[in-house]
């Protein structure tokens, strides 16, 4: 079903990327898996403009709105390859917007400019060993020295944190409680004090390149203080809002997927004398599935066209993550249940969506963490 918004342009999009996807993206899948995702590949996506969709003209970008990059994100998450999404999404929509919305004419220039032509790659550093979902937990510090900051702490989980050209990261640039005390800061990583790690050994989302980051006196120029000094926090939960939204979209599209696979495959394989989609459980489970999806689809859709109106869509944004991504991984189980044997084989695309999907109900804000917030957003109504 199309989004209510949906216009020609919106078609014509959608052509454009699912047409680089079957060519330049989803036949790599595999082999990005074994090798990382080179930076060509970046650069691929940025001269198509398939990074920049929500950007201006002015900055790089292709001049459409968050509504226009809704059929790029949903024909990206066909690649067959969620790390290669989650890398992606981490450019055009997790590091680069704050960028966008609170960035000096230098900083779009220095930083964003190039990163919407995946010229340099950038990452947002926000969590920690201690701090997840906890936002107001972060320990690492910021001090002003003349004029620069110094950066000292650690990392942990940054997605391309280990190749990334620049961070935006997350530190205490004040003393008392974190909501007014974390700033933003735009970081170069090529110095000696910014030391990733070796790429994370993960279960899944193996072609995105996930690394613990120590900050030992990274020198920050004041200049690149992004926004005013001590809303961070305000700003990483203003973010959210479209991290989750991108992320719910994968979630769902990818499930669609395996769906799709799954009704394939069952069509040819036979047991018991007759191709095993005719046994109503299998259909039936399938077509549960397949309504709740599409709910969620439409969810999606709403949260987009609040979010792109300018209004919070915090609690539809956090519903909609919540359910795709439990969903989607519902959809894994059976998708690799109905394949038999042959799902548990790498050689299956149902095998590597079934361990790249996990992380969608934990990484962004775990399901547990959506659903405080949906109640907390509840029990404020009903005030």
């Amino acid at each position: 079903m199309h989004a209510f918004f949906n216009s020609s342009e919106h078609d014509d999009i959608r052509v454009a990327t699912r047409r680089f996807v079957e060519s330049e993206l989803a036949p790599n899948a595999a082999r990005w898996d074994e090798a990382g995702i080179p930076r060509s590949a970046f650069e691929a996506v940025g001269r198509m403009g398939f990074i920049g969709t929500r950007y201006p003209v002015s900055i790089g970008g292709t001049g459409g709105d968050l509504l226009s990059a809704i059929p790029v994100v949903e024909e990206i998450s066909r690649c067959r390859n969620g790390g290669f999404v989650t890398s992606y999404l981490v450019q055009a929509h997790i590091a680069t917007p704050i960028i966008h919305h609170l960035g000096t004419p230098g900083q779009q220039e220095e930083f964003l400019r190039p990163a919407l032509s995946g010229a340099r790659i950038g990452c947002l550093a926000v969590t920690e060993p201690d701090a997840g979902s906890d936002v107001s937990a972060i320990r690492t510090t910021a001090r002003r020295d003349g004029g620069d900051w110094v950066l000292n702490g650690s990392k942990m989980y940054i997605t391309n944190g280990g190749v990334a050209d620049f961070g935006v990261v997350a530190a205490k640039s004040d003393q008392g409680p974190a909501h007014g005390a974390i700033s933003l800061f735009l970081v170069d990583t090529h110095q000696p004090g910014f030391k990733p790690s070796k790429p994370l050994d993960k279960l899944g989302l193996r072609a995105s390149n996930t690394v613990g980051i120590a900050l030992d006196d990274v020198r920050v120029p004041a200049r690149n203080l992004l926004g005013e000094q001590g809303r961070g926090f305000r700003y990483i939960m203003t973010g959210f809002q479209e991290e989750r939204l991108v992320s719910s979209i994968y979630a769902y599209v990818s499930a669609f997927q395996a769906i799709e696979d799954t009704v394939a495959y069952l069509g040819d394989r036979r047991a018991f004398g007759a191709p095993l989609i005719e046994r109503q459980a299998i259909r039936h489970t399938l077509a549960q599935l397949t309504a709740e999806l599409e709910a969620v689809r439409q969810l999606c859709y709403a949260a987009a066209f609040t979010i792109n109106n300018g209004k919070d869509a915090t609690r539809e944004v956090s519903m909609c993550k919540l359910l795709a991504a439990e969903i989607a991984n519902r959809v894994a189980y059976q998708a690799m249940q109905f394949h038999g044997g042959y799902g548990y084989m790498e050689e299956c695309p149902v095998a590597r969506y079934y361990r790249d999907v996990r992380l969608y109900a934990i990484g962004g804000g775990a399901s547990e963490v959506m659903r405080d917030i949906i109640a907390k957003r509840m029990f404020e109504d009903a005030r």
